[in-house]
């Protein structure tokens, strides 16, 4: 059924968001302005101990060994990591 099929006073007494006129959009405020202290609860900053520790860098791998990694599930590129650190490791 489309809002068409509806007389115009079944559809308002029913509707649960109206449009918005231009005197309602005039009003508006940013989240930010209208609920300061909530927005800064939400704000998703990482803290300190999150900061980012690895760089982001391009490199090519045969697909067999991408295969292998992916076939662990999520997680796969934090796994070639843990096995070059491994690596590194044993020839130092």
């Amino acid at each position: 059924m489309k809002k068409a099929d509806f007389a115009p006073a079944d559809v308002a007494a029913v509707m649960d968001n109206p449009e918005l006129t231009k005197a309602d959009m005039a009003e508006m405020r940013p989240f930010a302005e209208a609920f300061p202290e909530l927005a800064v609860k939400l704000r998703k900053a990482r803290g300190p101990q999150n900061e980012p520790t690895k760089i982001s860098t391009t490199i090519r791998l045969s697909q067999d060994v991408i295969g292998f990694f992916k076939s662990g599930g999520s997680g796969w590129q934090s796994r070639i990591d843990e096995a070059l650190k491994e690596w590194v490791a044993a020839r130092r």
